[in-house]
């Protein structure tokens, strides 16, 4: 049996940046998706602080050691400039090993770079 398990996450990023014409999407600092485990064009949700809004998208590569984080397309209603957000990726693994998984977790200071003392 497979079950689906927390794999990566990214907590409290700013966005930086919203583009309502660009196709949909969410671009994401190269570090920050090397921290967290992530590859261009994963499926990710995006969890809204500011205002409680959840969203699926896929992840586009931003420019290395930018704290780039921008909502892209339809994304960039409910993810504006300045909210904080919470970024996440699934895995589906089996049971037995999902006791022993360890997701990727990354915690950012205010300008999106990860933060050293966690």
């Amino acid at each position: 049996m497979f079950i689906e398990v927390l794999k990566s996450k990214i907590h409290r990023a700013t966005v930086t940046d919203a583009n309502l014409n660009y196709e949909g999407s969410i671009t994401i600092d190269r570090n920050l998706m090397d921290a967290a485990n992530l590859v261009p064009n994963e499926k990710v949700h995006i969890f809204n602080i500011n205002n409680g809004a959840r969203a699926v998208t896929y992840v586009i590569e931003g420019e290395r050691g930018s704290g780039e984080i921008c909502s892209n397309g339809a994304l960039a209603r409910l993810v504006e400039k300045g909210d904080l957000v919470i970024i996440v990726s699934y895995a589906q693994i089996e049971a037995k090993k999902a006791k022993t998984f360890t997701p990727s977790v990354v915690y950012v200071d205010e300008k999106n770079q990860v933060r050293k003392d966690r």
